[in-house]
């Protein structure tokens, strides 16, 4: 293999890789303008019609779906990401 066979190849991963890099960062950049919805597990039951609110808590229990507890102790009110929500039940499903 020639010296100009190997900066061809080298030249053509530099031009992949430079792609590869522009495209996670256009995909980072639509994933980090979406807001993120956080719904109470009420919430949550009223969003999903059929899951009582019994369900919802039991799955936080579980740690099926991951949530935020705001406040101190188990006095907190429970928030759930309504996307992983929706992930959660749609893989079940």
């Amino acid at each position: 293999m020639t010296i100009t066979e190997k900066r061809e190849i080298a030249e053509k991963i530099k031009e992949l890789l430079s792609r590869l890099i522009s495209d996670v960062e256009s995909q980072e950049i639509k994933q980090e303008s979406k807001p993120l919805e956080m719904l109470t597990i009420k919430e949550c039951a009223e969003a999903v019609k059929g899951i009582s609110e019994h369900t919802i808590r039991q799955l936080v229990a579980q740690n099926k779906v991951p949530f935020i507890r705001t406040g101190q102790g188990k006095r907190g009110k429970i928030l759930i990401s309504k996307s992983a929500l929706l992930n959660l039940l749609t893989k079940s499903a």
